[in-house]
This record gives structure tokens, sequence and C-alpha cells, in this order.
């Protein structure tokens, strides 16, 4: 199972806090799995029976940059003493960084893990990305690009240019992912890079297809600077 939404805020104005990003990807209609910040383990206990296990804890601190190779981040958390382990584990690991709370998030099932992107470039205005994403997008460099805004026609041809668009066709028995929802979230994130000029580089990394969907795992947002 993998872990889900993780918003990393850059340079942001006021009005885009976490929350705000999160309204902000509501709007564009981008499909992110259920989280809520806590400040305590009880909190964290309650928002975990709200939300249903097994979820993922994950430290909030500006100062914690590469979270998981500290510690920082537990997955597959089972019941609410795991959770209370796994809270205390975290905040031992964190030493003496500043922490706002713990994040608590709902596990999602494997899928094709793929990328959504976006930049602002200087000549051409705001581009959009799409291709394998996770480790991939690294080693590989899979991926497809357009000036925004695109239209569905634009997306389907995204996903087809792709060396792995097999991969969501389905391959080996698995099942073809729900090419039509991604091709909608194309034309979305490419909507909302174009109506909003203060953001400078987007990273939806991974995004998890699936037969009938999609679910936006990390998400990466940076302003552009005056």
């Amino acid at each position: 199972m993998i872990s889900c939404l993780c918003i990393e805020v850059s340079i942001l104005p006021l009005d885009l806090s976490r929350e705000g990003i999160a309204q902000l990807l509501k709007k564009y209609d981008v499909r992110v799995v259920e989280e809520s910040i806590a400040k305590s383990p009880d909190e964290a206990v309650a928002i975990a029976e709200k939300i249903g296990y097994p979820v993922v804890l994950k430290i909030v601190s500006d100062e914690i940059i590469h979270k998981t190779d500290r510690g920082c981040v537990k997955t597959n958390i089972m019941n609410k003493q795991e959770l209370r382990t796994a809270y205390e584990q975290i905040m031992k690991n964190a030493g003496n960084a500043k922490v706002e709370g713990m994040l608590v998030q709902r596990m999602v099932k494997e899928g094709i893990e793929l990328i959504v992107g976006g930049r602002k470039d200087p000549q051409f205005g705001p581009l959009i990305l799409f291709g394998l994403g996770g480790i991939f997008v690294e080693i590989l460099r899979d991926v497809s690009i357009r000036v925004c805004p695109i239209k569905m026609s634009d997306a389907e041809e995204m996903i087809d240019e792709i060396k792995g668009s097999p991969l969501l066709k389905g391959a080996r028995g698995t099942a073809p992912v729900d090419r039509k929802k991604l091709a909608e979230l194309l034309v979305n994130v490419s909507r909302m890079l174009y109506e909003n000029e203060e953001i400078c580089e987007l990273d939806l990394n991974p995004i998890i297809a699936y037969k009938d969907g999609y679910l936006a795992v990390d998400v990466r947002v940076i302003r552009c600077e005056d």
C-alpha cells in the first residue's frame, strides 16, 4: 500500500496555506485522499477512526525536509495502539525540530504511478507535463509536454505519447486504467496553471491510476518570486 496526499508548500502567498492548496485542488476537481492534521496523539486517533485504518502518520515540520530518511513517516498503521507508538517514535526522531503537528492520512491501494506536473516557461508560459511517476520519472524521463491550457484531445495525445502508455491499457493481466479520468485531470491541471499565474511549479507525483479513477498522493507547489 502507498501513503496518501502530502502537500509541500514553498514561498506561497499568505492566502495559499496548506488548507488553501487543498481547496485549490478541490476547485479544479483534482482527486486527493483524505487527511487531517493532529496536534496530539488523541487527535490523531480520533482522525484515524474517522477516516478508517490503515493510515499513514507524517510529521508536519518545515525544518525536516527528508522526512522519511529521518524516520518521521510511518505507514500501514492498523490500529490506535500502533498509531500512538508511531506518534511517539516520530516525535523522538524529530529531535529539536519545530513540529506543527502530525498529518494523518488514509492509505491507498497500489496502482500505476504517474506524474502530472507543470512549470512556467519564460517563452511559452505555463507548460503541463505527463508521464510515469514515482521513481520512474527520474530514471526513465518518459514524459509528454504541452502549452496550457489544453483540450481533451490534447490530453489524450499526451497519454498516448509516453513510451509507458501500454501499461495504462493493461499489461500481463492487469486492468487498464481510466484514461478518461486521467485526461480530465490533465485538462483541469492545465486550467489551474493557466488561471493562477503565481504558480511557478506544480508536481502531482505520484498520481496513482486505477481502473476506476486516480488519486493524488504527493503534491508540491512553488510560487513564482516577484
